[in-house]
């Protein structure tokens, strides 16, 4: 007898660790043994050959473990026929290398099946007897009680090695093994020649012995769901996607075989991996989360999505907070019995399992940056018009990326013109947009946001990133508020801009102008929307009345009265019929901020202070920034009134029309210039009400007596809006020094860039904002399409008289203090300037090179 081979100690071995853990429950008939022998002579002779869908070492190894217990011919044994042998007794129909299955052409048959397939009829005294098995880890995920297990469980998508290790782990004893009936290969073949005369009897065979299992599996996982499955082999064979392909080729030189490959890699770099299991799971682990995390989630207008969900694709647009915001939209949603949306997930969260996770729960995954990468476009966009098609619902973040602020950032709008690409591509259901609004009472990210604004590098995600945020789970994080705002009906904004019969054939097509200003005016519309559904949650009322005082102190009695004040504001005249305002008391309010441990109480025998807790105020400027835009109107009024003791109304609604553009630019404030007049009365009259100001026989409007309460709470309500209106003196000052014709834009963002983090550090601004690039940019936008700037031939911001009159507006509502200190820090020699534009350059560079480092 000849000693055993390496391969057969190895399958030795293999099998008998497999035995420690795994008992496999076998369901349905076994098959009979029926030996060669003892065959009918005038039949071919017949070989048992055992079919597994998925190329899987470990599922060969139960079949084979389980026929030898059984008694019947093994599967790892070698397949003798005549001449022809074979090293197992087994086939795989989808080999590991899924890619190649992807396009079928004849190398990504099972080789094995070829070969007998053609010994077969090279061999007419032998048949074949191919027994299907399926190889299920985990029961039916509707049955399983373990959250744990439920991640585990059998899906319709291929596990990889790591989670065919945990499967075996966590479903040893739990694992199911069905033998089907056995069905003649030479018969099989015979009906392929007779029946499909077109087809090669192995493209029939393997497409029939797919489905056969695939029916098989359904019994017990439910449909297959899986987009990778499904989707990829629609979206490789798309015409498209084909020619993109060819255009590949040519441009890379490269073969035709490989641009696919390159295809099917952004393929597979892309798509969600739906999964009912992991849906589950994360059900399951995130309301354990959350009851440890937060207080409680409240949500509100949700039924204005269980009412659009009959009739419309609704695509989710929510602000962008924190990366908990995937999490929570998605939990909501599917709490309350709707589809969990597609979400697009930056390629940075493409973690290690981290990454499946996501994808599992309807994540795909898109680059910062397309990089002028044509496939890769071709490949993305065919994806996002299949979701589209397929009435999907989407979510994706219409500011790109987090705010670090708490202000809502300027729209990116490629997501939002690839959708409406696709959306004219092939029109199915009507398309809309829901912006959401997503408040919190604090950040897992708050001190790394902060870190960031004041010049640190931002942290790329990283696995030991998501476990120091982990450990934070023990802290106190308040509430979580979700308010769905009113929706953006894509067709209404097309119709707007007279883009509505506008078809777009294919892929590559570009989008006209009419529908790219729509692609704008929805991105504008959907964060004012956003805004409109905001939450005013008791720590961002504290934070906004607290930071607008000197030294972030007040009397204990003074700050419940300001917070009812504001309450009675919001309740008299609110943002919009969607806002949310706390129900609780200023006194209420107090004791809340006192248990998260934002705010302390400072104790005196003349009454208690409350004070902002030590290093919290830079952190609560961003919750004062959620909801800064609801009182910047009110703000502006009281900051008038107050700087100038007196004013007309005509006078306040001049100066407020002539600012407002910059505001509404900054804040995506929700009233156009016809609305604003109106809103401009009613918030002095509710001032009035108040008794924050009063009035004379001439209707003007007047400021309180200095060092009466009543003025003490108007400088606090004056004081939001004054740090945007000092940023923009600070800009207009830069220019008006400069000269006409003598600065660019670029360097105007700079140099207010470096001038404001200066006065932040000078003055105590504690806002991060107050240096925001972004800001600046917004600023100057405004100004151009005001008229009062414009860039000449060289280059340079050029300007006339009408630009300096701008600026004689800030006399209106800054005190001369402030307006000295502007005007001094904004004064440049032409070496200074040179200089501080050089230092400028030269960080930026050195930043540029340690991140090529990373």
């Amino acid at each position: 007898m000849s000693k055993p081979g390496f391969g057969q100690m190895y399958r030795q071995f293999s099998s008998k660790l497999l035995d420690l853990v795994v008992t496999p429950h076998v369901l349905g008939e076994v098959p009979a043994e029926t030996s060669i022998a003892a065959q009918d002579a005038s039949q071919p002779k017949k070989l048992i050959c055992y079919v597994l869908q998925n190329h899987s070492h470990s599922n060969a190894l139960i079949v084979d473990g389980e026929t030898r217990r059984r008694k019947l011919s093994p599967a790892l044994d070698p397949l003798v026929l005549g001449e022809h042998q074979e090293k197992a007794s087994i086939v795989f129909l989808q080999r590991q290398n899924a890619r190649n299955l992807i396009h079928p052409t004849n190398h990504a048959f099972p080789p094995r099946l070829l070969r007998l397939v053609e010994v077969l009829e090279k061999n007419p005294d032998y048949d074949i007897e191919l027994i299907p098995v399926t190889v299920l880890w985990g029961r039916s995920p509707d049955k399983e009680d373990s959250w744990f297990k439920l991640l585990f469980t059998d899906t319709w998508a291929t596990p990889g090695r790591v989670k065919q290790l945990v499967n075996i782990g966590v479903h040893g004893r739990d694992s199911y093994l069905e033998f089907h009936p056995g069905l003649s290969l030479r018969a099989l073949i015979q009906h392929a020649q007779s029946q499909y005369p077109n087809l090669s009897p192995a493209t029939y065979i393997t497409s029939h012995l797919n489905d056969f299992l695939d029916r098989q599996r359904e019994v017990v996982l439910g449909p297959d769901l899986s987009d990778r499955r499904n989707v990829m082999q629609t979206l490789i064979k798309s015409q498209d996607v084909q020619e993109a392909i060819r255009r590949e080729s040519i441009r890379g030189k490269i073969s035709l075989i490989e641009a696919e490959q390159r295809a099917i890699g952004y393929l597979n770099e892309i798509i969600s991996d739906y999964s009912a299991s992991t849906v589950r799971f994360a059900d399951k682990a995130l309301t354990r989360l959350w009851t440890q995390l937060y207080d409680g989630v409240d949500v509100h207008n949700f039924s204005t999505v269980r009412e659009l969900a009959k009739d419309y694709e609704i695509i989710y647009t929510p602000c962008h907070r924190s990366h908990i915001d995937y999490l929570l939209l998605s939990y909501v949603i599917y709490k309350r019995g709707l589809m969990v949306p597609h979400i697009a997930a930056g390629d940075n969260l493409n973690l290690p399992f981290v990454g499946q996770l996501l994808r599992g729960g309807g994540a795909f995954f898109i680059r910062r940056t397309f990089g002028g990468n044509g496939l890769y476009t071709t490949v993305f966009k065919e994806y996002l018009y299949n979701i589209l098609s397929r009435n999907t619902p989407l979510e994706y973040f219409i500011e790109g990326g987090r705010s670090r602020t708490g202000r809502l950032l300027p729209p990116k709008t490629g997501m939002l013109a690839m959708t409406v690409h696709g959306h004219l591509r092939g029109r199915s259901k009507p398309i809309a947009f829901v912006p959401t609004y997503i408040g919190y009472e604090r950040l897992m990210e708050g001190s790394t946001y902060v870190g960031e604004m004041q010049g640190k590098p931002k942290e790329s995600e990283s696995l030991l990133g998501i476990m120091q945020t982990l450990r934070k789970i023990e802290r106190i994080f308040g509430k979580v508020h979700v308010n769905f705002g009113e929706p953006i009906f894509l067709d209404d904004m097309l119709k707007q801009h007279h883009a509505e019969h506008i078809q777009i054939e294919k892929n590559d097509d570009p989008i006209p102008a009419e529908v790219s200003s729509a692609v704008n005016s929805s991105a504008v519309a959907i964060l004012e929307n956003i805004n409109r559904a905001v939450v005013i949650n008791p720590v961002s009322l504290l934070s906004l009345i607290l930071l607008a005082t000197p030294k972030h102190t007040l009397d204990e009695a003074i700050c419940i009265k300001q917070l009812d004040t504001y309450r009675n504001l919001l309740t008299a005249l609110p943002y919009d019929e969607r806002t949310q305002v706390t129900p609780l008391s200023g006194k209420e309010i107090i004791a809340y901020g006192l248990k998260l441990k934002l705010i302390k109480r400072v104790q005196h025998v003349l009454g208690d202070i409350i004070a902002i807790e030590d290093n919290q105020a830079v952190l609560l400027t961003y919750f004062r920034n959620n909801i800064l835009h609801a009182f910047i109107l009110p703000s502006l009024v009281a900051s008038l009134v107050e700087h100038n003791t007196k004013i007309s109304r005509a006078d306040l609604t001049n100066v407020i029309c002539t600012l407002y553009p910059f505001l509404k630019a900054e804040l995506f404030l929700k009233w156009d210039h016809e609305a604003l007049k109106t809103q401009i009365d009613q918030y002095a009259d509710v001032l009035l009400q108040a008794k924050l100001i009063s009035t004379d026989e001439a209707d003007n409007l007047i400021s309180p007596l200095p060092n009466t309460e009543a003025h003490n709470q108007l400088v606090v309500l004056a004081a939001p809006v004054k740090q945007s209106l000092e940023r923009y003196y600070m800009t207009l000052a830069l220019i008006t020094q400069r000269g006409s014709g003598n600065i660019s834009a670029r360097q105007v963002e700079e140099l207010s860039h470096l001038l404001g983090q200066r006065l932040s550090v000078l003055y105590e601004f504690n806002s991060p904002e107050f240096f925001d690039k972004a800001l600046f940019q917004s600023f100057l936008k405004v100004l151009t399409q005001q008229g009062y700037i414009h860039t000449n031939e060289q280059g340079a911001i050029a300007f006339d008289e009408a630009f300096r009159k701008v600026a004689q507006n800030a006399k209106l509502v800054l005190d001369d203090a402030t307006l000295q200190m502007l005007q001094h820090i904004t004064t440049f020699s032409d070496e200074e300037l040179k200089e501080a534009l050089d230092a400028m350059a030269a960080h930026q560079a050195k930043r540029r090179l340690k991140r090529k480092k990373k």
